[in-house]
């Protein structure tokens, strides 16, 4: 069964449509116009480092107030992740490590910072934390490794998927 949005990132990743905040939308975030996640702006500083402005939504609510541990996590992996994608390269997670330092609370603005610790080959080393601001309190620190992939890499997958 094909993807329900053929035009996914993967086939434009040099240069995916972007929100007037400047955030990169995978296939099912550009049907829908917004990140789904609540990722409002995303920049890439001179030194390297991404930043992205983010809140999260009252829909993500785990506990009273609270971010579900899991929107937190999924958000780590897409700031971090859209690091080497702002350096023009498309790229996969392979690992993934979240601490939950203190609860995200929704609808509050937060912020995520993502670097690259390293490089090997075809692998980015890359680390972030998430702050509540405008206090700057860390909410979450994330660490993982992504490897880039070329742009036939979902065909396939897609190939594959359909030989299961």
């Amino acid at each position: 069964m094909p993807t329900p949005n053929a035009q996914w990132a993967g086939s434009d990743f040099q240069e995916p449509p972007r929100t007037t905040g400047g955030v990169a939308l995978c296939g099912a975030c550009r049907a829908a116009g917004a990140c789904r996640l609540g990722v409002d702006k995303e920049r890439l500083g001179a030194d390297g480092v991404a930043w992205f402005e983010l809140a999260c939504p009252r829909s993500q609510e785990g506990g009273p107030n609270v971010a579900h541990g899991g929107w937190t996590a999924s958000v780590m992996d897409e700031c971090l992740g859209h690091l080497p994608l702002l350096n023009r390269v498309l790229s996969v997670t392979a690992e993934l490590t979240v601490s939950f330092v203190k609860p995200v609370p929704v609808e509050r603005p937060v912020q995520v910072r993502a670097w690259v610790e390293r490089r090997e080959g075809s692998r980015w080393y890359i680390a972030g934390e998430m702050t509540l601001l405008p206090g700057g309190a860390v909410l979450a620190r994330a660490s993982g490794v992504w490897v880039t992939r070329d742009p036939g890499h979902f065909a396939r997958h897609e190939a594959w998927l359909a030989e299961q």
